[in-house]
């Protein structure tokens, strides 16, 4: 399984100060990632879900080094070696971007409005070099097909298309430099329910035609579900549950994950939904509580959540949890009536 590896997150922390007063004194910190570990493999899709603040998107830019994280380790297989990407200087790490690309959440904001789609998808090939001339014109047309869009599209500015086409013109910039990893940061939750779908396809079809490895952060669970190979559940910055994704939805070991499957819609219509309405708010990622952070709002908390953090652990082959009841517990998954 170790040499199938392609990153590895270890005990991954993000924590922005909070100042106060004229000299800006530090007072606290919020703690958007509070010590997350998991890997991914080749080729496979990770789902990382959770409510919005949970740290989702916070994680996936401390992994692009676009935040410089607090404490951990990032390692990303190269040459068969794993190398820990938070200790590389600024120039060692150059390599390393080309092999980990982005696709942001909304397809607006993301792309210039003063450039044309020609220099939008060619940028990153001209900073690094690596084409110029006909021969870039002729990169950026075949970038264009794979995502779905014509090579007349290329002298047009962003405003001309639709959220669905800004998005494909977003994928393609990712591919340009043909990484290894992804990480899709919410790519289709700005979009129309039909081209979701189509989105989705497309980044299916895709991971098969490059051999690409991504990391979908998204908070649909039902977006999730059609695209991850693994699941992994995130609350208050923190991994609560991991595992293959049918396993996670038929099988959840954690009480938050049962309550965000609860509120996954059907497709039957005379489905009754038991739906899981939890208490309360979110905690403060600035003021946590103590113990497990969910027990707050866990129907099922006992004294030793209140006081004592769960180790992060495998309670089965391949499927991780932070629970202190995870093996006393009897939840009910998405397919149990």
């Amino acid at each position: 399984m170790a040499e199938k590896v392609l990153l590895e997150v270890k005990n991954l922390k993000m924590h922005f100060p909070i100042q106060q007063g004229f000299f800006r004194k530090v007072v606290g910190h919020v703690r958007a990632v509070d010590g997350v570990s998991f890997f991914i493999r080749e080729g496979e899709t990770l789902g990382l879900v959770g409510e919005s603040g949970c740290g989702k998107t916070t994680a996936g830019r401390c992994i692009l080094r676009a935040y410089e994280p607090t404490a951990g380790e990032v390692l990303f297989r190269q040459n068969g070696e794993m190398v820990n990407l938070l200790t590389l200087p600024k120039k060692q790490l150059v390599p390393f971007r080309r092999q980990i690309q982005i696709i942001f959440q909304d397809p607006f904001s993301s792309l210039n409005p003063r450039m044309t789609v020609m220099d939008i998808i060619a940028e990153p090939l001209v900073v690094n070099g690596i084409a110029k001339g006909d021969a870039l014109k002729a990169q950026v047309r075949q970038l264009l097909e794979a995502v779905g869009l014509r090579a007349q599209h290329m002298g047009r500015y962003p405003y001309a298309f639709s959220g669905g086409q800004r998005q494909r013109i977003g994928i393609a910039r990712a591919l340009a430099l043909r990484p290894k990893l992804i990480v899709c940061d919410e790519p289709v939750s700005a979009l129309d329910v039909s081209i979701q779908a189509q989105t989705l396809n497309l980044l299916e079809d895709l991971q098969k035609e490059f051999g690409l490895t991504y990391l979908f952060i998204a908070h649909d669970l039902s977006v999730v579900e059609h695209i991850s190979d693994r699941v992994a559940v995130m609350y208050l910055g923190n991994l609560v549950e991991l595992a293959q994704a049918d396993e996670l939805y038929d099988n959840p070991l954690h009480p938050y994950a049962e309550a965000l499957l609860s509120a996954v819609p059907r497709t039957d219509p005379d489905h009754v939904t038991n739906r899981i309405v939890l208490p309360g708010d979110v905690p403060s990622p600035a003021d946590p509580p103590p113990g497990c952070k969910f027990h707050p709002r866990c129907r099922y908390a006992q004294d030793v959540c209140h006081q004592e953090t769960p180790e992060w652990h495998e309670l089965s082959p391949d499927h991780w949890v932070a629970c202190h009841l995870a093996d006393e517990l009897s939840l009910t998954g998405i397919d149990d009536d």
